[in-house]
């Protein structure tokens, strides 16, 4: 069976605003399975958005562990970003998941993977999928060089440039700013 592969998603943080974006496109081997996929999803009333790259089905399971972490943790992001973490490395079932999340709230944007990590991003620029290379090139050299870019047009022409080089991309954008 081939594996589904998709997805840029972008989070930066940018004049006191936090924003992220995530393409729409779904690939199974050289097909595009879906082009309106939606792989942000909202939490905490806006206060915290999350996104995720590769499978769904893993994703979607580790999310419900990441909100389960965030109710055990007093909604402290960071904490339960770090216990989602060593679950995700040390639980038999959970190590077998193919997928990584962005995870932002007003203070701090996370990448958390399977090793164990969680990365506090430089430049307070994450991405992760298939075309993450593209989006950080793009969002970092806005930062430097056009900082008058809000965060939001940051995201979505970072997420644009990907999508015009990564055949994984797509143009079918989701856009939400993290709520202070």
């Amino acid at each position: 069976m081939e594996k589904i592969k998709s997805t840029t998603v972008v989070a930066i943080r940018h004049n006191g605003e936090v924003v992220i974006g995530a393409d729409g496109q779904a690939t199974l081997g050289n097909t595009v399975a879906k082009s309106s996929v939606k792989k942000l999803r909202v939490l905490q009333s806006g206060k915290i958005v999350t996104g995720f790259a590769g499978s769904t089905a893993d994703a979607f399971t580790l999310l419900e562990k990441f909100e389960e972490k965030l109710n055990a943790f007093g909604n402290n992001m960071k904490r339960a970003a770090v216990e989602l973490a060593k679950e995700w490395r040390m639980d038999r079932m959970l190590s077998r998941l193919e997928a990584m999340m962005i995870v932002a709230d007003k203070d701090d944007i996370l990448i958390i993977s399977g090793t164990g990590d969680v990365i506090e991003p430089d430049m307070e620029i994450a991405t992760i999928g298939s075309g993450s290379m593209f989006a950080q090139s793009a969002a970092r050299a806005m930062k430097k060089f056009a900082p008058q870019l809000t965060a939001e047009e940051m995201v979505r022409e970072s997420l644009h440039i990907a999508a015009d080089v990564c055949i994984y991309t797509n143009h079918n954008l989701v856009i939400e700013k993290v709520k202070s």
